[in-house]
C-alpha cells in the first residue's frame, strides 16, 4: 500500500491538472452517501466523508479544531484511505490536510472559471489559513492573477502569508480596510471559521465574484444576507449547500431569498448547463465540500 505524504501530494496535484481532472470528474459524477459529522468538545468536529465509482473507493476522516488557531496550531487534521473498489484492496492512504486544501482550492477555482470576469487579475483573500494560501495559485490556473491581496482579523497572520505568496511571485499587499479591499476586488475568495458576516453585498462591485469556501455549519457565515440577495448564487451541491450552509439558511429563514435562489450548482457548471446570469450582477460560489471532489483528487495523486 503506498502512503503519501504532504510533498509527495502537493507534488502530485498541480493545479493545471487539478482543476481540469475535477472538471471532467465532476461532470461524471460518483456514488456518494450523506457525509457523517459528529460534534465535539470545544466546537471541534470529527467528519467522516465516503464515495465510490466502479473502479475506487475512497473515504476521508477529518478532525476540525478551529479552537487550535489562538495557538498557532492546524485547524484540520485528516487522512484519506483510497480503495480498488474490484478487489477492496487498500491501494493508498494520503495525507487528507494537504489534499483537502488543494482540492478546496481548485474548487474554487474551478466555480471561477465559469463565474468571474475573463480578465480579472486582481485576487483578494478573506482569511490567512492554509486554504488561503493555496487559493493563489489555484486561480492563476483559470484567471490572470498578478496581484493579491490579504486580509485577516490577525495583521500578523497577514503579514505572514503576504510574505509566502510573494515568494511564489505574486504582487501581494495587506489590505487593512476590508470594506475598501472588497470595493476594488473583482475576486473575492473567504477561506474562514467565521461566525460572523464578513463581507457585505453593499461592498461588492458590479459583476464581481465571491466564493465562500471556509463555512460548512450553519452557524458559520462569512457573507451577510444583503450580498447572497443581491447575488447570483452558484453552490458546490445544492444538497449540502440547503442542509449545512449558513450563509444561505441564515437569509432563507429570514425570508429574503428561497431554496430556488441558488440558481446552478457545479456539477451541472461542468456538464455545461449553464445559468443565465445578470451582465454586471454580482455572482457568489458557495461551498461545503462533498465527497467527489476527494475522490477525483486522490485518483490523480495515486495514479500520476
Amino acid at each position: 500500500m503506498m502512503v503519501l505524504d504532504a510533498q509527495t501530494v502537493a507534488a502530485r496535484l498541480p493545479y493545471d491538472r487539478l482543476v481540469p481532472a475535477l472538471r471532467d470528474f465532476l461532470a461524471r459524477g460518483t456514488t456518494v452517501p450523506q457525509r457523517l459529522g459528529f460534534g465535539l468538545p470545544k466546537g471541534a468536529n470529527l467528519l467522516l466523508m465516503p464515495a465510490w465509482t466502479a473502479d475506487y473507493i475512497g473515504v476521508k476522516l477529518v478532525n476540525v479544531f478551529p479552537q487550535n488557531a489562538a495557538a498557532g496550531l492546524p485547524t484540520i487534521a485528516g487522512v484519506y484511505v483510497l480503495s480498488d473498489a474490484r478487489t477492496g484492496e487498500m491501494l493508498a492512504v494520503l495525507d487528507g490536510d494537504t489534499l483537502t486544501a488543494r482540492r478546496t482550492a481548485a474548487v474554487a477555482a474551478l466555480a471561477a472559471s465559469f463565474l468571474a470576469p475573463t480578465e480579472a487579475d486582481h485576487l483578494l483573500l478573506v482569511g490567512a489559513g492554509h486554504i488561503a494560501r493555496e487559493l493563489p495559485r489555484a486561480y492563476a490556473s483559470v484567471r490572470p492573477v498578478r496581484r493579491v491581496s490579504v486580509w485577516a482579523r490577525d495583521p500578523g497572520r497577514a503579514e505572514a502569508t503576504a510574505e509566502t505568496l510573494t515568494a511564489q511571485g505574486f504582487d501581494v499587499s495587506v489590505a487593512r480596510d476590508l470594506e475598501q479591499a472588497v470595493a476594488t476586488a473583482p475576486m473575492i475568495a473567504c477561506a474562514t471559521f467565521s461566525t460572523a458576516p464578513l463581507v457585505k453585498g453593499a461592498w461588492l462591485s458590479a459583476g464581481a465574484h465571491l466564493a465562500l469556501i471556509g463555512g460548512f455549519k450553519p452557524q458559520m457565515r462569512e457573507a451577510d444576507s444583503e450580498a447572497i440577495r443581491l447575488a447570483h448564487v452558484v453552490a458546490d451541491t445544492r444538497e449540502g449547500v440547503l442542509a449545512e450552509a449558513g450563509d444561505l439558511l441564515t437569509p432563507i429563514a429570514e425570508g429574503l431569498v428561497t431554496p430556488g435562489h441558488v440558481v446552478a450548482d457545479l456539477f451541472g457548471l461542468c456538464r455545461g448547463e449553464a445559468p443565465e446570469l445578470t451582465p454586471g450582477r454580482a455572482t457568489i460560489f458557495k461551498s461545503v465540500g462533498h465527497a467527489t471532489q476527494d475522490l477525483a483528487a486522490a485518483m490523480l495523486a495515486v495514479t500520476s
